[in-house]
């Protein structure tokens, strides 16, 4: 049986992953880090299932253009309250992105996440994202 450390680093790694698929435009891998009745709740709409929340991000993607300077999201702050295969994620985060002056902070805000845990592995159920810094 998995210690509590050894939970929250697969928690860890698991919103790692998908900070690098999304920055990735892998998004039907990153829709893959949710339940299959996951839910993503965006600034720019809410989608519930793992197709609608690829879609969305596509749709997201295509909407800032060609033109959007290629960027990297960090997450911080990570606080993470287990209770047994469920566990409830507070953390913040920050996109750097390119400009002509070098890199700069694009956005920013927090995650609350409801993750659980499935065939051994940690998912998002429901993912809220407060973008509170923007550009």
């Amino acid at each position: 049986m998995p210690t509590a450390i050894e939970e929250k680093d697969a928690i860890r790694e698991a919103m790692a992953e998908y900070c690098f698929r999304l920055d990735g435009g892998r998004y039907d891998d990153m829709a893959a880090l949710f339940t299959e009745d996951g839910t993503w709740d965006t600034a720019f709409g809410k989608a519930t299932g793992r197709a609608a929340i690829a879609g969305l991000a596509r749709d997201i993607r295509a909407k800032a253009g060609d033109n959007r300077p290629r960027a990297v999201h960090l997450v911080t702050n990570i606080a993470i309250a287990l209770d047994g295969a469920s566990a409830e994620v507070r953390s913040n985060w920050t996109v750097v992105q390119n400009s002509p002056h070098g890199p700069k902070i694009g956005s920013g805000g927090a995650y609350s996440d409801q993750m659980v845990k499935a065939d051994g592995r940690w998912l998002f159920r429901y993912r809220k994202i407060d973008r509170f810094i923007v550009p």
